[in-house]
């Protein structure tokens, strides 16, 4: 039992120390070249928090655990929407204030929609993740058109996220540096990559054998543990910005992770390992998802907040989730 739950939690703090390691340097890099601080934030922050869910994803589809693949990525979006946003609600309510946010909200649910339908009716091929990651490629521009010009008040979730990690840790706010600085850098960037690799690796094996020792469907494994754990740094993030009672970026966080979630890991799963998405997950887990960003949009809308009383109802929820997913 401990060589398959030292590979399992040991990976998960490889992930998520790596993934730190890395946008602090990814950070510095782009900060040391002149790159703007809002494209930083738009794509290197706010990629960052979901470096754990790609390379466990893309690591267990190349492995052929297409339930680990895929249900991390379902699976993270249903812990982000009931879990991260109850926990966060319950804390101090989360005020939606900003029309760029209920807007992406809309495209959070729309993408949740295609993603369900596509993987019903078809296999994850690579076009099919060339189109998603084209489809996240122009959400990202649009987002920076937006951003270019959006006042305090009117940022989207793409900005939002990259905020929250940024609120979370200063270390990856971009901060202009000399030339010559380069090269620490890139070490830590590369030291970062290198351990989120090795952590995904891990990961993957400890789940994989998890799975086998107690006869327990990969994909309950990556919908429920590897979810839950490749979502901590959204978790973390969202919760501080609670906190701090920042609600528009709490809300634009696990907005824009579940955005990220579905058309840019998933797009980069069928890109590199293409395959079919499980029929446990197709039949049960997608409507899930497409059904919890429906009500989590109906709560943003309704009083533009998600009150205690919603939060609670989340938890509630995911608590549900569980019971009738584990076996």
């Amino acid at each position: 039992m401990f060589d398959i739950w030292l590979p399992l939690i040991g990976g998960l703090v490889l992930l998520i120390a790596g993934g730190d390691l890395l946008v602090r340097g990814a950070v510095r890099m782009a900060s040391a070249f002149g790159v703007s601080p809002l494209v930083i934030g738009l794509t290197i922050v706010g990629f960052g928090t979901s470096m754990p869910e790609l390379v466990t994803s893309v690591q267990a589809a190349l492995a052929g655990a297409p339930g680990i693949a895929y249900g991390n990525i379902v699976g993270s979006n249903i812990a982000n929407t009931l879990l991260i946003a109850g926990a966060s609600a319950l804390l101090f309510p989360i005020a939606v204030t900003s029309s760029g946010l209920r807007r992406d909200g809309l495209v959070m649910l729309g993408v949740s929609i295609a993603f369900a339908g596509i993987a019903a009716t078809m296999p994850m091929s690579r076009p099919v993740g060339g189109l998603f990651l084209i489809l996240l490629a122009g959400y990202v521009y649009l987002a920076f058109r937006q951003e270019r010009h959006a006042t305090a008040d009117d940022h989207g979730a793409a900005f939002e996220k990259g905020a929250a990690l940024q609120s979370a840790d200063p270390g990856t706010v971009p901060v202009p540096r000399e030339r010559g600085s380069v090269l620490v850098p890139v070490i830590t960037a590369l030291a970062g990559l290198a351990l989120v690799v090795a952590g995904g690796n891990f990961l993957v094996g400890g789940a994989v054998a998890l799975a086998q020792s107690f006869g327990i469907p990969e994909s309950v494994i990556g919908l429920t543990i590897i979810a839950v754990g490749t979502s901590l740094p959204e978790l973390v993030t969202s919760v501080i910005a609670a906190l701090k009672r920042q609600g528009d970026v709490a809300f634009g966080n696990i907005v824009g992770s579940n955005i990220y979630n579905l058309i840019g890991i998933g797009g980069a799963t069928a890109l590199i390992a293409p395959g079919a998405v499980p029929a446990e997950i197709v039949r049960f887990d997608s409507p899930v998802m497409v059904g919890v960003a429906l009500l989590f949009i109906v709560f943003a809308w309704t009083g533009l907040r998600i009150a205690r009383r919603e939060g609670a109802l989340l938890l509630l929820g995911y608590a549900g989730y569980i019971y009738a997913t584990w076996p």
